[in-house]
């Protein structure tokens, strides 16, 4: 191969790398594929849930109505949550649709999309339980969390802070809210969303605090992997949820599934 080949293969296989960057676009992709794949744990009411065998839910709602705005269908996956931010990053699904909180950690990893919903951490304790009133009584108790979640995280620096609470860790807020009835457990925190429609759903046995939340205003949204590939994803799926918010779908669908609507950031925030 002499000089002008070689230096012909190298402007080809330099043009081919350009076209491969430009082509790395996940919404035309998802568009060719007519589908979406998603991943959610439909364990965690009233986000998502399994009725009988249904998937139903306030983000199946949501995303229903997302996908019909980008013109293709979404196919949901039932994923425990500790295996959904992993199976993103190696490609298993375009978009993890559990409702994820919002912290700054996340936001160096992941790309976020407009929040979905309120996510501020709070309390439930068994109904008829007055020796447990604010969150600071929960000192020297023992409340269950969903492991591997922001709410498990704000628990433990608030029992810090505190001066000591035994924090333990369940697969999934079912299996909290099974051990909180059986007296195994003093309190659940989740967030604010999950415990309204748990009390409101099973008030004969479950109660908030009062107040219910403690901690910094958090919210909750859908996760995309990083980078540029995934950018117009985003921006498809932020500008679906704004014309939803502004025709009144979001509302609807919040009221349908928490009782009331509570108005969201029209920006990811950024902290």
């Amino acid at each position: 191969m002499n000089f002008r080949t070689t230096l012909g293969a190298a402007a080809f296989g330099l043009a081919a790398f350009a076209a491969g960057a430009a082509a790395a676009d996940q919404l035309a992709d998802i568009k060719a594929a007519g589908k979406i794949v998603t991943a959610t744990d439909m364990h965690y009411a009233p986000f998502d849930m399994l009725n009988n065998g249904t998937y139903e839910g306030m983000t199946k709602d949501l995303f229903d109505e997302v996908s019909k705005e980008i013109g293709v269908e979404p196919v949901y996956q039932d994923i425990p949550w500790t295996a959904e931010l992993p199976g993103l990053e190696v490609g298993k699904f375009d978009i993890v649709i559990a409702p994820v909180t919002i912290t700054p950690e996340r936001l160096e990893r992941y790309t976020f999309t407009l929040p979905i919903a309120d996510a501020t951490v709070s309390l439930v304790k068994r109904a008829g339980n007055d020796d447990l009133q604010k969150p600071e009584d929960i000192k020297g108790k023992t409340v269950g969390v969903q492991q591997g979640t922001a709410q498990f995280r704000q628990l433990q620096a608030y029992g810090e802070e505190l001066g000591g609470v035994t924090v333990r860790e369940y697969g999934t807020t079912d299996e909290a809210y099974a051990d909180l009835a059986a007296g195994r457990l003093d309190a659940v925190a989740g967030s604010m969303p999950n415990l309204t429609y748990l009390v409101k759903n099973r008030g004969e046995t479950f109660e908030l605090f009062e107040p219910a939340s403690f901690g910094e205003p958090t919210y909750f949204a859908w996760v995309l992997r990083p980078g540029e590939d995934s950018a117009s994803f985003a921006d498809a799926i932020n500008q679906a949820m704004l014309k939803m918010t502004d025709d009144g779908r979001v509302q609807a669908i919040q009221e349908k599934w928490l009782g009331s609507y509570t108005e969201l950031p029209r920006e990811v925030p950024t902290n």
